[in-house]
């Protein structure tokens, strides 16, 4: 099977997780700058999403870059992937509507747990059906690593969203930033790899 429809697929997925992130902020009814800086919950978990969004998807394309045969598997594992992914637009609203209540904020930290999980998902799938123990192997053991702490910080602000929600977003925040470069390691393995 050929990659490039995944990677065309997933990519067409994302542009509409974000398009429909957008088309949620409403217009205020008034003119006056006041009725704009009404919107600032909404407006926040938009950037926080947008961000996330972003990440996963800079990270989905690098990780796709070290497969090298595609199976059904790869395939469920993405779609699975994209399936939590796509509910990120819901809690992303939900959350900025109701100016991040205690509930609202664990229910996108247990949806980022999900997306978190299903990532780890394809990416043991990919591991199984492209083995490699060389240098990517290492890279993309690191990578599962940071996919494992990414996990047990979202379990961290899901917990926090009950005690303070500012706490629960910084360590949403911390999570994202932890993410927002992809990884060194697996770039300079696959440029190694095809040098040799």
């Amino acid at each position: 099977m050929n990659k490039a429809r995944i990677e065309a697929f997933s990519d067409g997925v994302f542009a509409i997780i974000i398009t429909i992130m957008v088309l949620e902020i409403k217009v205020p009814h008034g003119a006056a700058w006041s009725d704009l800086c009404q919107q600032y919950p909404i407006f926040l978990s938009y950037i926080l999403s947008f961000m996330y969004v972003g990440i996963y998807w800079g990270n989905h394309h690098h990780l796709l870059h070290t497969v090298k045969r595609v199976t059904s598997t790869i395939m469920w594992a993405n779609m699975h992937l994209l399936f939590w992914l796509s509910l990120v637009p819901f809690v992303t609203g939900w959350m900025g509507e109701n100016h991040f209540a205690p509930h609202t904020v664990a229910t996108y930290a247990i949806v980022m747990i999900l997306c978190g999980t299903a990532f780890s998902i394809l990416q043991i799938a990919i591991k199984k059906a492209n083995p490699d123990e060389g240098r990517l192997g290492l890279a993309l053991a690191k990578l599962r690593t940071k996919a494992y702490l990414s996990v047990v910080g979202y379990l961290i602000a899901i917990a926090l969203a009950f005690v303070n929600t500012v706490f629960s977003g910084i360590i949403l925040l911390l999570v994202a930033v932890m993410w927002f470069l992809p990884s060194k390691a697996v770039e300079e393995a696959l440029l190694e790899e095809q040098n040799d």
